[in-house]
Formats: structure tokens, sequence, C-alpha cells
């Protein structure tokens, strides 16, 4: 999800959802420490909860990052092994670390040891010739020998060589079996399951079959509304659907005030695009701002323009 769930996506997501954990793109140790890209930490108080994913390998640096998130106040830091991209291959972090499983338990401890909040992880069930029945449960041990108690379990391998990242996304089988099985021999362990997951009712499902936790990447990025407006209703069980178009009236003045501090309208609705997937009107939305919210001195009347396609000012007051 690098480049995907900035701040703009998240304060979006949250006005869906008030109760999903929401996560942070991921955000390289190096770069907060020795980078002194502490720009990377901003985030707004209303996207609580909300996690730092890190990635890196060196645990003291790993900690001195992880210091820079709880100071920037967020809820947990999620150390990556699962991404399976050639960058974070030649740094030694992501999916290639569970060859290492002691050394991610050095990582968590001195996670643990540096902040007070819940440091969790987040791995895929094995790379490359790994038999993820033999090599998930060594991992999971060593995690949770070094006081991780939260992992979220991509159930999917990951093939470093011969695969490129996107193709790691569908083409390795998921077995989501075999998580339930590590649900089973780990007890102790909240432990959530993520991949191929589309709706809701598959995360329920999953949930009602003994999980912990449902992680859901694209599908929530790609049909926001179709995951998060009714989440906590169906799974949470608290609180009423959101409405789409109540959404986007409700981003306006986050929109602008972005706007006034010198932001571009498309750093945002980016990540609007498919709040209307499948609604009559959702493609002239998509049309609309992808090709308007470029403009230079492009505002909040493109998306009001945009919403026009897919609502009827009669059913939502809709203001500039």
């Amino acid at each position: 999800m690098m480049d995907w769930t900035d701040r703009h996506c998240r304060y979006l997501h949250r006005l869906l959802s008030q109760q999903a954990l929401l996560y942070t793109e991921m955000v390289t140790a190096p770069a907060l420490v020795r980078g002194g890209a502490v720009h990377l930490l901003e985030h707004s108080e209303a996207e609580h909860p909300v996690a730092l994913q890190l990635g890196g390998s060196d645990p003291q640096e790993l900690a001195q990052a992880a210091r820079l998130g709880a100071e920037a106040g967020y809820d947990e830091i999620n150390l990556n092994c699962g991404c399976p991209s050639d960058r974070v291959q030649s740094g030694t972090f992501g999916a290639v670390l569970i060859k290492q499983p002691h050394l991610v338990a050095e990582c968590v401890d001195a996670l643990r040891g540096a902040v007070d909040i819940d440091v969790t992880v987040k791995c895929r069930i094995g790379v490359d010739t790994q038999e993820p029945e033999e090599t998930l449960p060594v991992f999971l041990d060593q995690i949770r020998n070094a006081g991780c108690s939260r992992v979220t379990i991509h159930a999917r391998k990951a093939w470093l060589q011969g695969l490129s990242p996107k193709e790691n996304r569908d083409i390795p089988p998921l077995d989501y079996a075999l998580v339930h099985r590590m649900k089973g021999a780990f007890p102790d362990m909240h432990i959530s399951i993520n991949g191929g997951v589309t709706s809701l009712e598959q995360a329920d499902k999953l949930l009602q079959g003994g999980l912990d936790g449902v992680m859901i990447g694209r599908a929530a990025y790609h049909q926001p509304a179709d995951i998060l407006a009714d989440a906590d209703r169906v799974i949470f069980h608290t609180g009423e659907s959101r409405d789409a178009t109540d959404v986007v009236v409700r981003m306006l003045p986050y929109i602008e005030r972005h706007l006034s501090g010198g932001g571009r309208l498309h750093q945002i609705t980016r990540h609007m695009l498919g709040l209307f997937a499948g609604r009559p009107g959702a493609r002239a939305w998509r049309r609309l701002l992808s090709e308007g919210a470029v403009r230079d001195n492009a505002g909040p009347e493109i998306v009001l323009e945009a919403l026009a396609r897919v609502a009827p000012t009669t059913t939502t007051e809709i203001t500039a």
C-alpha cells in the first residue's frame, strides 16, 4: 500500500468507519532516522486509531524510528515482514525477513523496549521454496517469545525470485486453512488474516471461523464505501452505515484546509475515485475528478460538480 494509504486516504477512510484500525503506508526506519523524513509521520487526530507500519531490519534503528512514531502519537507500531518488492529486498526488510526469525525477534524486542504502545508484526506464510507448514510456526514462536502477541498473516507465499510485486499479490495461492491452523496452534496470539478479502461478508465469515481480525487492503482502497461504510454496523455491531455522498460533503472542509496550506486537489481526490464504485454515475465521478483535480487552482467546485453526477442535490444539502 506504499503511496496509497497516506494521511489524506486515512482521513477519508476514518469518515467511513469510526472503528476500523487504519495503517499508514510502510515507512522505512532509515528514512526516519538517517534521512530525517519526519514529515512522513504527519497525520490528523481524526485518524485514530491508526498504526505506523515500519520497514527495517536493524533493531536499534527500528527502535529509534518507533520512538519517533510514538512521540508523533501513533497507537501501534507494526513491523512489515510481508512486502515482496525489490526495494525492500535490497534493504533486507519486508517479506525476506521471514527467513530470519531470530532477527525479527530481536527487532520486536528492541521495539517493545523503545515504546509503550502495541508492537505487532505483518508477515507472509513463507517465501520461495520454504514449506509454510514448517516455517510459519517457527516464525510465530520466535516473535511470540519476543513479546509480540498480535500478528497479521497474508495467507500467500511471496516468491522473491520470479514474480513481480504485483504478481505476488495474485499468483501465489491463498491458504486460509493454514492461518486457521496457526490460530489453533497459537491460541494466545491475536491472529488476523490478510489477502484476497474483497467483501464485508467474507471478512465476517473469517471472524466467525475463529480468527481475531481481518485486514483488507486493495479492496478497501478501490471500493472504500463498499468495505468501510458498513463496517461499524456489520463487523463491530456499533454505529450506523455511512453514506458516501455525506462523506464527500464532510471532506470539503478538509479539502479547503489542504488547499489553503498550498496543497493540490488531486493529492486528496485520487483516493476518492472509487467511492461510488458500481453506482450510476460512478464513471462520470471518476472522470471529472481525474481530469479536473490536476488543473491549476482546482478547488472544491470540481468535487461538487462530480458529486452532482452521482447524487441528486435533493437528498443531501451540498454547498461549497
